[in-house]
């Protein structure tokens, strides 16, 4: 087993090594301004994924890509290895000071982690590799002192958009790479993609007239983004930035877009600033936009679920009812109630305590949550009363359930013992209404107890 890990380790430092060298060559491609300095450079954005799923030990893999990368491009020895250690501490920096203030691999979850992260792994972690990339360089020899600052400056922005640009992509697409999509929300993504690339390519495929070039046309690709990050979340917004990317960089590389200047290494910059600034302003809004649907989803269950046992509420359970009486009426098919109410609970309150019995009402909750079909409804009636949905099912099934939920909540071997008596009623044999349905199943419980009630306890 050991053994097999270790060989599993070493493949995925592998992998990440070469697709760590494969992405820098791809950026190096763009090295205007440097042999070893690009203002586009993905290996920021995969180093950092990398420590953050694998920890610190992903430090030989990226050590290995970085030297392997500069080695084959320009430089000796010594500074592939001075670079490569420069861009091997960017990355621990990064992954350090991101676990430790932005939430870590959560770092997307929240408005207020993305922008921490943007500053610690975009801004401050970069400067690192940067710093200690081109001192290495100039003292190396391969870089003039006086071109010191724009080959620092260009350094640091593709780093920097690096981070921000690839680090959600690939770290949200590991976690979660399930799609959990319908028809209708696909058909959707497809016109969001398809109007994005459509955008993008009109705006950086120097489809414009010349005159219109230098035009801000580049907002325009806006919407979608906010499209993306409202309407499905940060994945896809990070999707969208990539894509927008990739068709930006090709675009303004090859002299088009309104980005593009008589230098590249000008226009290039000019781009990442503002793929840059469009990459953490979509992450937080998709953040935001999805922390409110959880707040949502939260606020909407806790209208619907007991606070006690977690359970349907009262009104959960007019819902159920209601739901399942139009449902007969398409369809036919009967549903049955069981009522169900614990034994003595006030000899148990005053004899071991009021959590004791807290405790009675807990156990008969868990147990119909662990007897209850997906279909089924289980609500807390009220006090120490329970209700069970039984859809599509008739009144010897629902006598069977009662019976062996009353068995097993008297046998579960939790002090004190605790019985629960049960009755039972069926839609629509027993009542065509809610009340007259909960009223038979009422009658049926308490002629079981021994006695029986005037009416049934009004609900609020």
């Amino acid at each position: 087993m050991v053994r097999s890990r270790f060989l599993r380790d070493l493949l995925a430092l592998a992998v990440l090594a070469a697709v760590y060298f494969a992405a820098g060559k791809l950026g190096l491609k763009l090295a205007f301004v440097n042999a070893s300095a690009t203002a586009v450079w993905p290996c920021t954005g995969i180093a950092l994924c990398a420590f953050l799923i694998l920890g610190y030990r992903a430090w030989l893999a990226v050590l290995a890509g970085a030297f392997l990368v500069n080695l084959s491009t320009a430089g000796s020895v010594a500074s592939s290895l001075g670079i490569a250690v420069g861009n091997t501490l960017e990355g621990i920096v990064g992954y350090y000071l991101v676990k430790r203030f932005a939430a870590g691999r959560k770092a997307f979850e929240r408005a207020q982690d993305v922008f921490k992260f943007a500053f610690l792994a975009g801004m401050v972690s970069t400067a690192v590799s940067a710093t200690v990339g081109v001192t290495t360089l100039a003292l190396a020899g391969f870089a003039d002192w006086t071109m010191y600052g724009t080959i620092w400056s260009t350094w640091w922005v593709g780093d920097a958009v690096g981070a921000v640009v690839v680090t959600p992509f690939v770290l949200l697409w590991w976690e979660n790479p399930r799609l959990h999509w319908t028809r209708k929300q696909m058909m959707e993504l497809a016109f969001l993609l398809a109007g994005l690339f459509s955008t993008g390519w009109i705006v950086f495929g120097g489809r414009f007239h010349a005159s219109l070039k230098n035009y801000p046309l580049e907002y325009l690709c806006i919407p979608f983004l906010i499209w993306a990050a409202f309407r499905f979340g940060r994945r896809q917004a990070a999707t969208a930035i990539c894509t927008l990317a990739v068709i930006a960089t090709w675009g303004t590389s090859h002299g088009f877009g309104p980005f593009a200047r008589e230098s590249q290494n000008t226009s290039l910059l000019l781009l990442q600033a503002f793929i840059g600034i469009m990459a953490v302003t979509s992450m937080a809004l998709a953040a935001e936009f999805t922390e409110h649907k959880r707040a949502d989803e939260y606020v909407r269950q806790l209208a619907v679920t007991d606070p006690l046992t977690g359970l349907a509420n009262y009104r959960r359970l007019l819902d159920a009812l209601d739901s399942e009486i139009k449902r007969y009426e398409r369809n036919g098919r009967p549903f049955a109630v069981v009522l169900l109410d614990l034994d003595k609970l006030k000899i148990i309150n005053d004899t071991h305590g009021h959590l004791v019995g807290t405790e009675a009402i807990c156990r008969l909750a868990n147990i119909l949550r662990i007897h209850c079909r997906a279909m089924d409804t289980a609500a807390r009636y009220g006090g120490d009363e329970f209700v069970l949905v039984l859809p599509e099912t008739e009144s010897h099934a629902a006598l069977r359930v009662a019976d062996r939920i009353a068995e097993r909540l008297s046998t579960d071997g939790d002090e004190p013992p605790v019985t629960v008596s049960t009755g039972t009623a069926v839609y629509p044999q027993d009542g065509k209404t809610i009340d007259e349905l909960l009223a038979a199943a009422d009658q049926v419980l308490y002629r079981k107890k021994g006695y029986s009630k005037k009416k049934l306890h009004q609900r609020i």
